[in-house]
């Protein structure tokens, strides 16, 4: 048998998602979950005690709270509750260099968010190279797939399909709980003034924002500084090329992937950039994979894909 996983929230929308994932796999073993004693706590901790990672799939509090089960174990928290923490490691691998060896050792490990995946990887280097000054306020747009909202969203848009076809903007007091994330690992001093939205469609998501007086040639030299090593992230042409379908970007172009596809497209003055991923993907589930394959000193890829 290969390394043990547990997945504490496996029920819910992402833990469905990492179970699809590692279940038919032979070098890991999901541990079974008994869902008649699975909030019973020494039933927990118990299962906690043989896995080799522990996966939180839970609210803020409760994650919070399962930590304190076990001290010895190893976790991978998909809730927000500890991605600024300063004992977690923040689990973007392709974020520096330093992140890998740093997500391979530690107990703990953070899964990012959707929204910030997408920002992060845009940004980042853009802060490296001076392209983004660190005290610049960003006004950054997205629009995520229905299912980022969890059980309770899908179940209303898939019951009231008809009525809900157009984008919501939600978030409007600009306080999502993500803006702590992309604040602290983009290195910028003030975070992004954010407004995200919710589209018809079930996954996918597109993260975008405008950088007045910048050249897209420089844009994509960053990344591509950042990035030429990296399989899980694609730098697109100027423009997005043969990816645009008679003018538009599609919010679902990396749907099923682990991938993200960064696009900056100018005119003679001013540029936009745009991240897009699979929210249930590279936005969740598929990067828990990626640390959880790091953590256990796997090949980091098995089990994802690059194209859908």
């Amino acid at each position: 048998m290969g390394s043990k996983v547990f997945i504490d929230g496996q029920e819910g929308t992402t833990g469905l998602e990492i179970y699809g994932h590692l279940n038919a796999r032979d070098d890991i073993e999901v541990v079974p979950v008994s869902q008649r004693y699975r909030k019973d706590l020494a039933y927990k901790r118990e299962r906690y005690a043989e896995a080799d990672v522990v996966v939180l799939c839970l609210p803020d509090h409760a994650a919070r709270e399962a930590i304190e089960l076990d001290s010895k174990a190893r976790y991978l928290d998909a809730s927000t509750a500890h991605r600024t923490a300063r004992d977690w490691v923040y689990g973007l691998p392709e974020l520096t260099s330093h992140v890998r060896p740093a997500i391979a050792s530690s107990q703990y490990v953070s899964n990012p968010g959707c929204y910030p995946t997408g920002f992060l990887l845009a940004v980042r280097p853009l802060v490296e190279h001076g392209i983004v000054t660190p005290s610049q306020q960003l006004q950054v747009h997205a629009v995520s797939g229905y299912s980022g909202g969890g059980k309770k969203l899908i179940s209303r848009y898939e019951l009231h399909r008809d009525q809900l076809m157009d984008t919501r903007i939600y978030a409007l007091n600009l306080d999502h709980k993500h803006m702590p994330e992309m604040k602290c690992h983009s290195r910028l001093e003030v975070p992004p003034i954010f407004l995200p939205s919710v589209g018809p469609f079930y996954r996918g998501m597109v993260v975008k924002f405008a950088l007045p007086s910048v050249a897209a040639e420089a844009i994509i030299d960053a990344w591509i500084a950042a990035y030429s090593d990296e399989r899980f992230i694609r730098v697109l042409p100027q423009g997005g090329g043969d990816v645009l379908e008679e003018g538009f970007l599609s919010a679902t172009l990396c749907n099923g992937t682990n991938r993200v596809d960064l696009l900056v497209s100018a005119n003679r003055s001013d540029a936009v950039v745009c991240a897009v991923l699979d929210n249930l993907g590279k936005g969740a589930a598929a990067a828990a994979v990626q640390n959880l394959n790091i953590m256990l000193g796997i090949e980091e890829s098995t089990g994802l894909r690059m194209f859908s």
